[in-house]
């Protein structure tokens, strides 16, 4: 927007018409950000792996691979370093906003607008801003219709958004938002509708539209898909291309992909595959059904991958054909290491655990479901963890960790204007911190000192613009802490200790690993023994950094990541505990999302809606969750119903009488007894009907709905829409404070061989 600077007199003739013109950088080249989720260090077919990805391979071979770049391990924490250039504590997102609630300054939940993102720096230097995709950085009770808003991506820089707000979503239900406003797919899953297609659609329509009507306008997408985090949901037909592909199991897969890594320049010769990682099996010690399920997991997800990679071909395709792909800066990660939250045996519905030690075995269950996974009629699945340990090749751990398996992913560059060096590799040490330095640097601009008259603070990362055209420059970068969920690591100069807070209850004195990674690219050889002097330097180094950069204080994360035996010890000292809440909404004329961080065991809850009814009117009430499980309370065919889907392994269903007409008063009391409850219907105050509920949601991250359902049906007692017609005069949600003794859990959720 240009500034007038010329001045105003009594008439036009005496005044002077004066523009200042708009801050521009002449000749701007565009900006592409392709961001892939749970993407591990091995799985794409330019780093090693045997998964079809030819669009991303060809980016690669026109641009640059790099072998020593890191994130945060986590989706938010990544998300939030990427777009702002600082460190994910210093912005306030220490982990996954979903569990962040404000205490400390580390933890707020959403980005600090004294570090302002890519998008709205661009802004000031005239770029059209377009984020189509996973969002993942608004505190979860702000994710809803009625805001507020000015943590969306319209509030952080991006003139257009197409997307989902949560972590993940349905790839063929998902929860869409267009800009500020939640909207249901264009399409059915019957009538061919995937995420992933859909969201290439409109990244190329956002494109298209700017272009033709600005074309010398430059543009920043910010194009991140939901792949590869599960739900792992593909077509069949590409799902089908890698039958028999992986029944050789992970063992020998591992060592196959680090011999394609050596092959192709990505690891040093030298380089040693770490051992198995704990919690997960030998393939031979599987048994025959075991291998079945366990290898038609990975083909799934193989299918999503190579399906993600076809829709990233259509943008850059796109691109090439308004003549913009050599003029367009692409940066292509992930956000994470591959994840192993499908457990040991993997997820049929992975929202029924993400705990990776929970021992349920699902296999028979995946067996009589074995066609069915990856496609929208029963899919909602994650792959066992012996995946991600091989899509981690040849590091250890996986993602929420900070040992390499959590935090060194893939890196391309393609900038075929700019860059002359095609299909190389390059080995400077490099954090997503320094991504957005990066991106100023090529275009010769410094960051304003002022953004919407914030003062902003200085980047935390450092520009490699510098290893565009020498393969042998020396680093830039010096020094880089890690944390996640106390997870605790440090890189200097070639040399990085790390700690699993998962081993220990004590901060303070857990103990450190060393490893010197410019010797010992997968980090397979502890030494700190060896070098007692370098690891006090580094562990003190990195108390220096946590400091400087918010990092403090340390707590434990989600108490899913403890063993057994340390969360019996926490159970001992404080318990697990949700206050009382009562939600009231009056007048309600439209359907409403409304946040609902999960569906609790163990927690007493009533809901009661009054509305004035007619027979002829049906329609949701009240619903939280989706086809994997939840619960909904409805009126059909002039009754109220109550439905509560257990992971769709059991549905249990409570009916009331013929309603009378009027002004009623409707509710459900949700009334926990021991390991069941009993779910009662109650019409103007009198009970009529209820259901025992054998089977228990224990968490599922959700949102719960007033007046229609959301992205699906958690029934098949009716199809979406399912509006109730008339208004809802007052809903009343009231749920009891919830204390869990974590020690009654061990044993179901916590069994350890």
């Amino acid at each position: 927007m240009s500034k007038f600077n010329g001045s105003i007199g009594i008439t036009a003739d005496d005044s002077v018409s004066s523009h200042e013109e708009e801050r521009k950088i002449p000749d701007s080249p565009n900006i592409l950000y392709i961001v892939l989720d749970d993407v591990g260090f091995a799985q794409l077919g330019c780093y090693g792996s045997t998964i079809n990805t030819p669009n991303i391979d060809k980016l690669a071979a026109g641009g640059l691979r790099y072998n020593n770049f890191h994130t945060t391990a986590i989706c938010s924490a990544t998300r939030a370093s990427l777009l702002t250039g600082a460190n994910h504590h210093s912005v306030g997102i220490r982990t996954v906003v979903d569990t962040l609630d404000g205490s400390f300054p580390n933890q707020t939940g959403y980005l600090d607008p004294h570090y302002a993102t890519t998008a709205e720096v661009l802004k000031e230097y005239g770029y059209t801003n377009l984020a189509v995709g996973k969002w993942h950085l608004t505190p979860f009770e702000e994710a809803t219709d009625a805001g507020p808003y000015q943590n969306w991506p319209l509030g952080k820089g991006f003139d257009r958004f197409y997307g989902f707000m949560e972590g993940y979503t349905d790839q063929y239900t998902p929860d869409l938002v267009k800009d500020n406003e939640r909207i249901k797919p264009p399409k059915s899953p019957e009538e061919g509708y995937h995420l992933s297609e859909d969201l290439a659609d409109q990244a190329i329509k956002l494109v298209n539209r700017q272009h033709t009507v600005y074309p010398e306008k430059p543009f920043f997408l910010y194009f991140a898909l939901g792949a590869g985090h599960a739900p792992h949901q593909a077509p069949k037909e590409y799902i089908d291309r890698y039958k028999g592909k992986f029944d050789d199991g992970w063992d020998k897969i591992r060592e196959q992909w680090l011999e394609n890594q050596k092959r192709l320049g990505i690891t040093p010769e030298n380089t040693r595959l770490n051992p198995r990682n704990e919690f997960v099996k030998a393939w031979d010690e599987l048994s025959d059904n075991e291998k079945k399920v366990y290898a038609r997991y990975m083909e799934v997800y193989a299918g999503f991958l190579e399906h993600a990679d076809a829709q990233i071909g259509r943008v850059i395709d796109y691109l090439e054909k308004i003549g913009e792909l050599d003029n367009t800066v692409i940066v292509l990660l992930s956000d994470n290491g591959a994840s192993a939250e499908g457990g040991k045996n993997g997820r049929v519905n992975q929202e029924k655990s993400l705990n990776l030690r929970e021992e349920t075995n699902n296999v028979e269950l995946t067996l009589s479901h074995l066609d069915e996974l990856g496609s929208s009629s029963y899919s909602n699945p994650h792959y066992p963890a012996g995946w991600a340990n091989a899509g981690n090749t040849p590091f250890q751990w996986y993602k929420s960790w900070v040992h390499s398996g959590g935090v060194k992913d893939p890196l391309i560059i393609s900038y075929p204007d700019g860059i002359k060096a095609k299909g190389e590799i390059r080995s400077q040490y490099l954090h997503v911190v320094d991504i957005a330095p990066t991106i100023l640097d090529i275009l010769g601009v410094k960051k304003p000192e002022h953004i919407k008259g914030v003062p902003q603070n200085d980047y935390h990362g450092v520009s490699f613009k510098y290893t565009f055209d020498d393969p042998d420059a020396e680093n830039k970068k010096h020094t880089q802490y890690y944390e996640q969920t106390g997870n605790r690591g440090i890189w200097h100069d070639g040399w990085k200790a790390i700690t699993n807070h998962i081993h220990t209850d004590d901060f303070i004195n857990e103990e450190w690993e060393l490893y010197h990674t410019d010797e010992d690219f997968s980090e397979s050889e502890n030494v700190a023994e060896k070098y007692p002097e370098k690891l006090r330097e580094l562990v003190a180094l990195w108390y220096a950094e946590a400091g400087k950069y918010g990092v403090l204080p340390l707590n434990d994360g989600p108490y899913l990541t403890k063993t057994a035996e340390q969360l019996a010890k926490t159970g001992q000292k404080n318990e697990f505990f949700i206050k009382n809440q009562k939600l009231e909404y009056n007048g309600l004329l439209y359907p409403l999302d409304i946040s609902q961080k999960a569906i609790f065991k163990n927690r007493n809850h009533k809901v009661t809606v009054e509305i004035t009814h007619k027979a002829e009117n049906e329609g949701i009430l009240y619903t939280a969750g989706n086809r994997f499980g939840g619960y909904a309370l409805y009126i059909k065919d002039n009754r109220l119903h109550y439905v509560y889907n257990y992971h769709r392994e059991q549905v249990f269903r409570a009916v009331s009488d013929v309603l009378p007409e009027g002004k009623i008063k409707v509710s459900v009391h949700f009334i926990v007894n021991g390991n069941t409850a009993v779910a009662k219907l109650f019409v103007n105050g009198k009970q009529q009907g209820e259901t025992e509920i054998s089977g228990l949601i224990f968490m599922m991250e959700t949102h719960a709905y007033l007046k229609d359902g959301g992205t699906s049906a958690v029934t098949d007692d009716y199809t979406l829409p399912f509006e109730y017609p008339s208004e809802l005069e007052k809903v009343t949600i009231e749920a009891a404070s919830y204390i869990a003794d974590k020690n009654e859990l061990l044993e179901e959720f916590f069994a350890i061989d």
